[in-house]
């Protein structure tokens, strides 16, 4: 039997969500080995993430294993995946999704709302840093990098009073109790994608995307298709202000599709939030329908806004991810 190797990053997290797939494949009686490997996000643990090219820069070193055949699969937090397709892979699987919604670790187990005017948050996402300054809530945000255990330790030792990040990390490492508040998506709506996996496989390679579709759960596919259709529309990276959560919902004539999303200035001075509800069976449609409105709304103005407008505190250097 031909092992499968699942290319990795070497973080806790990367590692543990690429053991959760290894385990579920190996449950259907495929042999299946993991392969580490760098990314030069984790080489530069020090330059803020938008400057190196927004979280794509995880995906490349996988994408770049994967088609020149030293991986067979590679595995990546669906939010960090580019919106533009790639010839070179096949997005094979999207399995169950964990929790898409934000968490917050404070200092003295406080709530957003608890903590005081001018209380260091930490985040390395524009995304969460225009909603938190959009809450007028007086809140000073830090750029800050680096695995979920940096981040967590950040506030351990008192160097912040508090950092987000996505709730679905942490309860993937078995650290959800070190939550303080998970955010509700009225305050704060999550990154297209975020909560789910991308398990990607080479381009022409049908015996393993046969194998690894096994993996593919319907609820997961269907809103990340939504969410990442609209990201794609605004023309929006990964790195931009945008948030956007699609559910599966009981309509009055049955499950609907229920499409969420904001479109932010980086600073918080603006934002657009709209819903749409549409198909099930087709949820690029809502997508593009949700984007579309945006856009005549003014979401292209706020998206290019500079990010020179968003006040960050002193930059704290992270280590490199273990």
């Amino acid at each position: 039997m031909t092992t499968l190797r699942i290319g990795t990053r070497r973080s806790t997290l990367a590692m543990t969500q690429s053991a959760w797939v290894a385990d579920r494949l190996r449950a259907r009686g495929h042999d299946v080995e993991l392969v580490e490997l760098t990314t030069d996000g984790d080489r530069d643990r020090t330059t803020p993430l938008a400057q190196l090219g927004g979280t794509g820069v995880f995906v490349s070193a996988l994408r770049t294993a994967l088609t020149r055949g030293r991986v067979d699969i590679a595995v990546h937090s669906l939010k960090d995946l580019p919106t533009t397709p790639d010839a070179g892979t096949t997005l094979a699987a999207v399995p169950v999704r964990e929790d898409p919604r934000d968490a917050l670790v404070a200092r003295d187990r406080l709530t957003l709302g608890e903590l005081p005017a001018g209380s260091t948050v930490g985040t390395g996402s524009p995304r969460r840093r225009a909603q938190l300054a959009a809450l007028g809530l007086g809140l000073v945000v830090v750029d800050l990098r680096g695995n979920v255990d940096t981040r967590l330790r950040a506030v351990v030792d008192r160097r912040l009073d508090a950092v987000v990040l996505a709730a679905a990390g942490l309860r993937r490492i078995g650290r959800i109790d070190e939550a303080t508040e998970l955010l509700d998506p009225l305050q704060m709506l999550p990154a297209p994608g975020q909560g789910a996996l991308a398990v990607e496989v080479r381009a022409g390679d049908l015996a393993t995307a046969v194998i690894v579709a096994a993996l593919d759960d319907d609820d997961a596919r269907t809103c990340t298709t939504a969410e990442r259709v609209l990201l794609a529309d605004l023309e929006a990276g990964c790195t931009a202000p945008v948030g956007a959560l699609a559910e599966v919902v009981e309509g009055v004539d049955g499950p609907e599709l229920s499409l969420r999303a904001v479109v932010a200035a980086p600073d918080g001075s603006a934002d657009l939030r709209r819903s749409l509800v549409g198909e099930v069976a087709d949820p690029a449609a809502l997508g593009h329908r949700l984007a579309r409105l945006l856009l005549e709304d003014g979401a292209a103005d706020l998206i290019s806004e500079t990010s020179d407008r968003i006040p960050l505190a002193d930059h704290i250097a992270t280590e490199r991810a273990l």
